[in-house]
């Protein structure tokens, strides 16, 4: 059952995406547990309350007339700020990066990959109702900000990124 009572099938991609969103900030948790860097360990807690109200924002159909809190662009261009200040910090990406390194890293590359999966579940629901498109749009940029926190975290554990052959 969604939040505003309705009822859907457990195998409905809206209850898929809302699963994965959960399962995201669940290794988000996880990548916090092991990291000892503030500044990693604050960007993580903000994906975490943010992760909360995306799976809000699917819990409660956009056609709903019952209010939630809702991604909206203010949440994009933040995660867009942080991108590329950490960019800044990591330098540029010469290559294809294996994803690895110190432990932190390590998890918020699965991390990384379970963003792309409930961005692929929210484009598969999109297709077939409408959804907040701002929460598209996070969840894409999200899992670039991922990406360049585990690069961060190598950098700051002094572990060297493995490229690609």
């Amino acid at each position: 059952m969604l939040c505003d009572s309705k009822k859907i099938s457990k195998s409905s991609l809206r209850i898929s995406a809302i699963g994965d969103v959960d399962e995201l900030n669940s290794h988000i948790g996880l990548c916090r547990s092991v990291c000892k860097d503030k500044d990693i360990d604050c960007t993580l807690c903000e994906v975490q309350n943010e992760l909360f109200i995306l799976g809000s924002d699917l819990a409660v159909p956009i056609v709903s007339k019952r209010e939630t809190k809702r991604i909206t662009e203010k949440h994009v261009k933040r995660v867009e700020c942080e991108i590329d200040g950490i960019a800044k910090e990591v330098g540029e990406q010469k290559g294809f990066i294996l994803p690895g390194g110190s432990e932190l890293a390590a998890r918020i590359h699965v991390a990384r990959a379970v963003c792309r999966r409930a961005e692929r579940v929210m484009v598969a629901l999109s297709n077939m109702e409408k959804i907040n498109e701002q929460s598209l749009a996070y969840i894409n940029r999200l899992s670039s900000l991922l990406f360049v926190t585990a690069r961060m975290a190598n950098e700051r554990a002094g572990k060297k990124e493995t490229e690609c052959d």
